[in-house]
């Protein structure tokens, strides 16, 4: 059987007959590589936080995935920045129950984008709401282009070193948030050439790791593939895929 993966969506406005109406959102990415890494896909709507730890004991493993957000300063306490994004209260309270719930049963967690940042933020870490004004002189992290062509590379140590080689790996690159301080024991495993975070993990959970690149919308994916069936590896049999 197939490893259960829910995935979590973007919340937005959209009109619908010139009325506003709230939609989820995902691009097909993620559940494709789910599907490609030999994982389950469960698309999961944005619903009360309540309701996120009866979702976690019917799944496998939990994806949180990027989107157009940022996440609230105040989670970690800061005064809003001049050049903070969209803010979207229901879906991050959302996200923070679910990723709670993850860690409680010791379910893999993988965060791509804006779900590392708020992974970070959830062990207490701290964000750069702003690379090009908070720190001057960094490369390109919102590329402009096309976005499944890598934009910068990064250095990979430790677990992700393991996992996908030693060589410098190119990514894309769509974020313009980024993680300052790292929260509770986690580890950084990839960084940009301007010392910006990459990924991290935690090596004391089964699977716990945030990507700040997008693995799923790479068009050459052959080593960025890896991320995604470590993650089903760990989804399926309970052992560390790092």
């Amino acid at each position: 059987m197939r490893p259960r993966i829910a995935i979590s969506c973007d919340d937005e406005l959209r009109p619908v007959r010139q009325v506003p109406e709230r939609h989820g959102v995902l691009m097909h990415y993620y559940a494709r590589a789910v599907e490609f890494a030999g994982g389950l896909p469960f698309v999961l709507p944005n619903v009360e936080p309540a309701l996120a730890a009866e979702y976690i004991t019917q799944v496998d493993g939990l994806l949180l995935s990027g989107g157009d957000f940022d996440v609230d300063p105040a989670l970690f306490h800061a005064v809003p920045h001049p050049s903070l994004g969209t803010l979207k209260p229901l879906r991050t309270s959302f996200e923070l129950a679910l990723l709670a719930a993850a860690e409680a049963a010791n379910k893999p967690v993988l965060g791509i984008c804006g779900g590392m940042q708020l992974m970070n933020v959830a062990r207490g870490g701290t964000l750069y709401q702003d690379l090009p004004s908070e720190k001057p002189g960094s490369v390109a992290h919102t590329q402009l282009g096309d976005r499944r062509q890598p934009g910068h590379t990064v250095i990979l140590s430790g677990a992700l070193a393991a996992m996908l080689g030693n060589e410098p790996l190119p990514v894309n690159s769509t974020h313009h948030q980024a993680v300052r301080d790292l929260g509770r024991g986690l580890e950084a495993v990839a960084v940009a050439e301007d010392g910006v975070i990459e990924a991290f993990c935690d090596p004391a959970r089964r699977f716990y790791m945030g990507i700040e690149w997008h693995p799923e919308g790479m068009a050459e994916r052959a080593r960025h593939e890896r991320i995604y069936r470590a993650f089903l590896t760990a989804s399926a049999n309970g052992t560390p895929g790092l």
